[in-house]
């Protein structure tokens, strides 16, 4: 029996399809941990393929290269440590998602995701077939539990692993964050901790990095037989710890020099934001970025998380004034460029717009100017940096915010334009907060400069698309306080238009935006993805008919 056993927590971020990447990535943690005296090295969810994987795992190719990739980490155990690792698994005409437990040339063991979550961002219905309630495993004398992410959130595995008399659970995740998940595991799990204090001990292995529309926060940590968090690796960055384990006469006792802090609030917000669009650009091969810098705190707050994401020198910010472009907004926009160290161009839009009007000219003969017109300048401005994008190749980052996207206050084909959008699950209030936390952070929040990034006249004036003149946001929407109360309770919590108006909230304002709530669902399914930040963002969690006559007041 095995009364100490040293364990490499491996917190990596994993590429989707690369499977000869992830292999090598995995490959360099073993030799790490055998260099370190590692007994055993274990790897988060689904890390051969990468997590989600989606339809991918329907392709066999995928799948059988999963295989291989796994035959060759048996051949490094033959050397050692073990290695424990996530990857799809076909068992007959079964697809599953996989844990294997390999060790001095064998596969050990494999148990398969018993509770496959169907809800929120997550269908892994679609893809996968549930595995039976997984048995035991036992290893160098050590009775393991070999949960896989959802398995611990429900009941059914946690207590057929106790009832088998597991004495240790390495539970491998693909869990993505937001801004609830800290207190979402914790609640989840502080009934198990109990039910094993001074039996069990537990290990939390999470994937870290940015995947399209979400981010994995890492944040690993491990709670000993006592119940006390002996070790918690960083959130939001790779990280490896060795933890070495005492079995006692009590339970399993730990040492580890990991004890990162927990990141929470607006920190947390903008650290995922940053690793989500510095993975979406890096691992879809892009160079760099270009934006459309209009002087407002949209593009600001954008241009600040790019840098961060990516360094000055991959983003390139280019002011594109019309006759309604502000001086005001000239200025502030240069001054952004300058604080954030980027490369900023002034392109003139005016002449194209002129030569919108010409064009059509004869065809809206005898109608007033409206938006139509407007959205043509947007349009214009949208033009120039896809030619940029396509000349250079740097990717157009769109810069709206969810409170714009909730209720179409946006060009499609125009500012809408883009590859992707950090501020697409981020209401307009809270862009304000996070521009005062950006300016005031006195450390380094990326690869960005440290301290004031955005002008405080950018964050204090009255937002305005400038499309005509003397224009706010404010003559079309109601204050941006009260909207975004509104579409909080409207699209977080779902909530109907009398539970607002009987809280208070003027009946025709709520009808009004969950009316354009509902008209702007075919915009936002053409607009560009974005991290999931909140609890409830459009598109994984949120999927509503574009055709729709539904009112909640009716």
């Amino acid at each position: 029996m095995t009364d100490r056993i040293s364990i490499l927590t491996a917190q990596l971020n994993p590429v989707v399809g690369d499977v000869s990447g992830n292999l090598a990535k995995a490959r360099a943690a073993i030799a790490d941990g055998r260099i370190r005296g590692a007994d055993l090295v274990v790897f988060p969810e689904m890390f051969l393929l990468g997590y989600p994987p989606e339809d991918l795992v329907l392709k066999p190719a995928a799948v059988e290269a999963c295989k291989r990739a796994l035959d060759t980490l048996v051949e490094d155990t033959k050397s050692g440590p073990a290695v424990l690792v996530g990857l799809p698994w076909r068992q007959g005409r079964k697809l599953h998602n996989a844990v294997a437990l390999i060790d001095e040339g064998h596969l050990v063991a494999l148990r398969f995701k018993h509770e496959l979550p169907n809800y929120a961002v997550f269908d892994e219905m679609r893809v996968f077939q549930p595995g039976p309630v997984p048995e035991i495993v036992k290893w160098r004398g050590i009775r393991l539990g070999l949960p896989i992410c959802e398995d611990i959130w429900r009941e059914t595995v946690p207590q057929a692993l106790i009832d088998q008399g597991a004495e240790m659970m390495i539970v491998i995740n693909g869990s993505p964050w937001r801004r609830t998940i800290e207190r979402e595991r914790k609640t989840a799990f502080s009934a198990w901790f109990d039910r094993w204090q001074g039996r069990k001990a537990m290990i939390f292995v999470n994937q870290v990095g940015g995947q399209d529309e979400l981010v994995f926060d890492g944040a690993g940590f491990a709670r000993d037989s006592a119940g006390e968090t002996v070790q918690r690796l960083p959130a939001f960055e790779e990280a490896m710890d060795l933890a070495v384990w005492q079995r006692t006469q009590t339970g399993w006792s730990c040492n580890s020099k990991a004890r990162a802090p927990v990141v929470s609030g607006l920190e947390a917000d903008w650290k995922a934001m940053v690793l989500a669009l510095r993975d979406y650009v890096d691992k879809a091969g892009f160079p760099g970025v270009v934006l459309g810098m209009s002087g407002g705190i949209d593009s600001a707050i954008s241009a600040a998380i790019a840098v961060d994401a990516l360094g000055p020198e991959r983003v390139w910010a280019v002011m594109m004034p019309s006759k309604y472009t502000s001086q005001e907004s000239l200025e502030d926009a240069r001054e952004c460029a300058q604080m954030l160290g980027i490369r900023y161009d002034i392109i003139d839009v005016e002449p194209a717009i002129q030569a919108f009007g010409s064009t059509l000219a004869e065809v809206f003969a005898g109608k007033d100017p409206d938006t139509t017109e407007e959205n043509i300048q947007s349009r214009a401005r949208g033009v120039v940096l896809m030619a940029l994008s396509n000349k250079f190749g740097p990717m157009v980052l769109s810069t709206g915010n969810k409170s714009e996207m909730a209720v179409g206050y946006a060009t499609l084909y125009g500012d809408m334009n883009g590859g992707y959008n950090a501020l697409k699950d981020v209401y307009k209030t809270e862009v304000f907060e996070l521009a005062w936390w950006r300016n005031a952070h006195p450390r380094a929040t990326g690869l960005g400069p440290v301290g004031q990034v955005i002008p405080e006249r950018i964050i204090t004036k009255p937002p305005s698309a400038e499309l005509r003149e003397d224009q706010t946001d404010q003559d079309s929407l109601p204050p941006y306080d009260v909207l975004d109360a509104i579409l909080f309770a409207l699209v977080e919590e779902e909530r109907s238009v009398r539970d607002l108006v009987a809280e208070g909230q003027d009946e025709a304002t709520v009808r009004r935006i969950e009316n354009l709530l509902y008209r702007a669902e075919y915009k936002r399914r053409q607009a560009p993805p974005g991290v999931k930040i909140g609890s409830k963002n459009f598109g994984r969690d949120r999927r509503y008919p574009i055709t729709n006559r539904f009112k909640s007041g009716d």
